[in-house]
């Protein structure tokens, strides 16, 4: 049976609970890895969060597999807490579900993304260290992921 992407997302966020901006960076205050996503592009537009490791979507299993031999020096354990991160809290939704089915039990993602991090007033470090500004969301709603 096929099912809408939006189908697909919502079964997939029903399985674990999503954590929002302030929530997520007291996350990374005790200990969880947050993860950005985004391409390049997206972050020397808008920044990036200080501390996060920057892994590519079509890297990320490789880098968070604690056994692979690609994997990121600080993911030692399948119990590492590890908040994904992409623009708008949309493919990090699918990220994050990808890393469960890694064995990665922790893994959540950022409700609205990126986006939602810098509206909240977080720290975001631009490319040229000038403040950066949010940027228009493609939700027609405009609640983000």
């Amino acid at each position: 049976m096929a099912r809408s992407i939006d189908e697909q997302l919502a079964a997939l966020r029903a399985t674990y609970r999503r954590l929002g901006p302030a929530e997520a960076a007291g996350a990374a205050q005790e200990g969880a890895l947050l993860v950005d996503i985004r391409y390049a592009a997206l972050r020397d537009r808008d920044g990036t969060i200080p501390g996060a490791a920057i892994v590519e979507r079509n890297e990320l299993e490789w880098r968070l597999d604690p056994a692979g031999t690609h994997r990121l020096p600080q993911v030692a354990s399948y119990d590492l807490p590890v908040v994904v991160i992409c623009n708008e809290g949309y493919a990090s939704t699918l990220a994050a579900a990808s890393l469960h089915s890694l064995g990665l039990p922790h893994a959540t993602d950022l409700v609205g993304g990126f986006q939602a991090w810098r509206a909240a007033g977080l720290p975001v470090v631009a490319p040229d260290g000038t403040p950066t500004r949010p940027t228009p969301s493609i939700a027609a709603d405009g609640a983000g992921g």
